[in-house]
């Protein structure tokens, strides 16, 4: 098997300096269109001529390198994550699945190996949505999918998206010349940490990506009536909190019966002393599968559950939608090269679902779409804490690397 130990050991070293770019002195937060993400930009493309790729930051600052064929006409795979993270992040979601493939496209510049296929990477400006509060906008103008009414979206200093290209020396009005819709683009393929435990908890280092989760969010209002806590006998109460409580237990056993996931993240009790009968109360919901009828399904059971719930109780509830998005099934023939790949460098094959969301739900749009995940320690991520293993790194190069060996 090939040595890619050294280009392992690069990549992590690589991670660790661009977590040095941030415009917070106390953590990683590596925002869109901030000065930190602009020179982070810099500092891959430098590494990425180092390569021997040609290189250009696009209209939406993503920044791309590119390893040609020698055949003007042959296909081209796009390979790439993000270069944003969220406030307080660790060093490898998104960042790594831009290092390690331009690690292994350096090993291949160093061997002098050439592919049949045009090799193009990408490192995306904005995946998380932290500062303009709108996710994947980076793929999404890759994708030519970039929806005008970004433009004036404002950060939480007021600086709107507008003006954030301004400042960045682009203009806002060229955004859609980053889309490669009409260019030769025939897959796409993102590497990224795991996010979660799966592969841990099965002693595996890597794993293909069968599908993106489609995920529903909603806002849920409840109105009761406050009241003194010592007065209100219990069976006259009209306690929000009390139904939310009842409300988010269903949410979770429904969830778990139909085997998706469902999640309360945000709950606020808006009256909020000890001596008061809780008058009103919001919550969110968040509700995700691989298989959007399934979804749909168990959202609808919940839905009619919590309306008996509030009605019941006599709450008024409220359920307003706030996102949407549809589940992202991986190209089957990709992941099947992928498996193949797994099996010529004696990688136990692993196929499993992404709960979270990447830039690949965007690309979905562009091409046939691929991804693989790497275990990272306890599954955590989005978190200072972040950890992964250098043999891990190296696993997942060489499967690469025999991915684009064979890959056609």
């Amino acid at each position: 098997m090939t040595t890619l130990a050294p280009y392992a050991i690069q990549t992590y070293e690589r991670c660790d300096v661009l977590a040095h770019f941030s415009q917070d002195p106390d953590c990683i937060n590596r925002q869109y269109l901030t000065p930190e993400h602009l020179q982070a930009n810099r500092q891959v493309a430098q590494w990425m001529e180092q390569a021997g790729m040609e290189t250009w930051q696009d209209a939406a600052a993503n920044q791309w390198g590119r390893y040609p064929s020698k055949a003007p006409n042959a296909k081209t795979l796009v390979i790439g994550s993000h270069l944003d993270t969220v406030p307080n992040s660790g060093k490898y979601d998104g960042i790594l699945g831009v290092l390690a493939p331009l690690s292994l496209i350096h090993y291949l510049h160093d061997h002098h190996i050439e592919l049949p296929f045009h090799l193009e990477l990408v490192g995306f400006g904005d995946e998380e949505g932290t500062r303009f509060g709108a996710t994947l906008l980076g793929s999404c103008a890759v994708a030519g999918t970039w929806q005008d009414k970004w433009n004036d979206l404002a950060d939480e200093n007021g600086i709107t998206l507008r003006q954030a290209f301004i400042d960045a020396g682009l203009d806002i009005s060229e955004v859609k010349n980053a889309s490669r819709l009409a260019t030769n683009v025939d897959d796409f393929f993102e590497f990224h940490i795991e996010q979660g435990p799966v592969l841990e908890q099965n002693d595996l280092a890597v794993g293909v990506v069968n599908g993106i989760a489609g995920a529903k969010r909603f806002s849920i209002t409840l109105k009761g009536l406050a009241g003194h806590a010592g007065t209100v006998p219990m069976p006259m109460r009209q306690d929000a909190l009390a139904a939310a409580s009842e409300m988010i237990l269903a949410i979770e056993r429904l969830a778990t019966q139909n085997g998706i996931v469902a999640t309360v993240g945000h709950l606020k009790c808006l009256s909020g002393a000890v001596n008061v009968i809780s008058g009103a109360t919001t919550f969110s919901l968040d509700i995700r599968s691989i298989d959007d009828a399934l979804r749909d399904e168990t959202l609808k059971l919940i839905i009619d559950e919590l309306k008996g719930i509030a009605e019941t109780r006599r709450i008024q509830m409220d359920i307003t939608p706030t996102h949407q998005a549809p589940a992202v099934k991986c190209d089957e023939n990709l992941q099947q090269q992928l498996l193949d790949a797994f099996e010529a460098t004696d990688t136990p094959p692993f196929t499993l679902a992404s709960g979270a969301g990447h830039d690949t739900m965007a690309m979905a749009a562009v091409c046939p779409v691929a991804m693989m995940f790497m275990r990272c320690e306890k599954g955590l991520s989005h978190h200072p804490a972040e950890a992964i293993e250098v043999a891990d790194i190296e696993a997942a190069l060489n499967v690469m690397f025999a991915f684009l060996k064979e890959y056609v």
